[in-house]
């Protein structure tokens, strides 16, 4: 039919919106970025851009639960099938958001919610209901099972949380901040790096390191 190509082109603006406007949340930040800039760079005029985000702070939202909020529950729904031992779900599930939130521009959503947070309290609100709440949870859910399988020794699992994710937001804001500008600094090889974390952190919780 002669509608069918414009149907496709209808269904996939919501996606092309939300690519537009992370890439410029990226490049910019997120009060430097006009409506009328995502709407031409995903081709479509400033009115159908309000037909599906009728406010900028509402496309902001969308772009954080398509690149942030679905990763999360993907882990989610991984650790919740997981049968074998935890350190090897802790490690898949630290991999795996290095890969597909921390190479590519995802984590500069990172970056803009520290650099801006203070001058957007509600969308500061947001990301902290949205993603950090949901992260903590998911990882100390899983040092909890680890403690109650005897698997991990009894430490304070909202503490080693923070140790977890303390090196890897040091990952994203670097590579999208100084890592970005090429300059001739301390590089920072992010496999190798979570690599030797997961290997001290691990070495650590185990009731028994030696057999790591």
């Amino acid at each position: 039919m002669s509608t069918a190509p414009r149907q496709r082109r209808k269904e996939a603006r919501p996606q092309e919106l939300l690519a537009a406007a992370l890439a410029l949340f990226v490049e910019k930040g997120f009060a430097a970025t006009r409506s009328e800039e995502v709407a031409a760079r995903a081709g479509v005029s400033k009115g159908t851009l309000y037909l599906y985000y009728p406010s900028k702070e509402e496309l902001f939202k969308a772009v954080v639960r398509e690149n942030l909020s679905a990763r999360i529950a993907e882990a989610v729904e991984l650790a919740a099938q997981h049968q074998g031992r935890v350190s090897d779900l802790l490690s898949h599930v630290m991999k795996a958001w290095w890969e597909q939130v921390g190479l590519g521009p995802a984590g500069g959503i990172t970056k803009i919610m520290m650099a801006e947070a203070r001058n957007f309290p509600d969308l500061a609100r947001f990301y902290v209901d949205e993603v950090v709440q949901p992260i903590h949870r998911l990882l100390a859910g899983l040092i909890e099972r680890g403690i109650r399988s005897g698997e991990f020794r009894a430490v304070p699992p909202a503490e080693t949380v923070h140790v977890l994710i303390g090196p890897m937001l040091h990952m994203i804001l670097y590579e999208h901040s100084l890592g970005a500008c090429r300059l001739h600094g301390p590089t920072i090889d992010a496999p190798a790096v979570l690599a030797v974390q997961m290997d001290l952190v691990l070495r650590g919780l185990l009731a028994e390191p030696a057999g790591l």
